[in-house]
């Protein structure tokens, strides 16, 4: 599931946007979350007449991009498109630079199906029943 979130604070409705929106995707460019984040942000830029920047951040399993938007002014000028490593990273480090209330969810944009494949030598696992 792709999401879009923006640093906390709050956007008034009058006048926004009043200049460029960032999208921060926090993955490598060309891949399928930054291709959506393109193709929402000509839409966006279309529909509000103000440029919208896709802005590429990987590494750190998203925590750079992720980072980047927490620490930025909580105006809603700058928004992160994220994929479900943004809410595994609590679980999978001790230490993430910043908290999961740091970030207020705008939208859920697309679904994506997930699928384990394993090769046909690995033994099944024992049923529970």
């Amino acid at each position: 599931m792709l999401r879009m979130a923006s640093g906390r604070g709050s956007v008034y409705a009058q006048d926004y946007p009043a200049r460029p929106v960032r999208i921060v995707v926090p993955l490598a460019p060309g891949g399928s979350t930054d291709v959506l984040a393109r193709l929402i942000g000509a839409k966006l830029a279309e529909l509000w007449a103000q440029p919208v920047i896709v802005d590429n951040r990987a590494g750190g399993g998203t925590m750079i991009g992720a980072e980047f938007v927490a620490r930025s002014a909580p105006d809603g000028y700058t928004l992160l498109m994220v994929t479900s490593a943004f809410a595994v990273n609590f679980s999978l480090f001790k230490k993430v630079p910043y908290k999961f209330s740091d970030f207020v969810p705008l939208s859920d944009v697309a679904q994506t199906p997930n699928v384990l494949a394993v090769h046909p030598s690995v033994p099944r696992a024992a049923s529970r029943n």
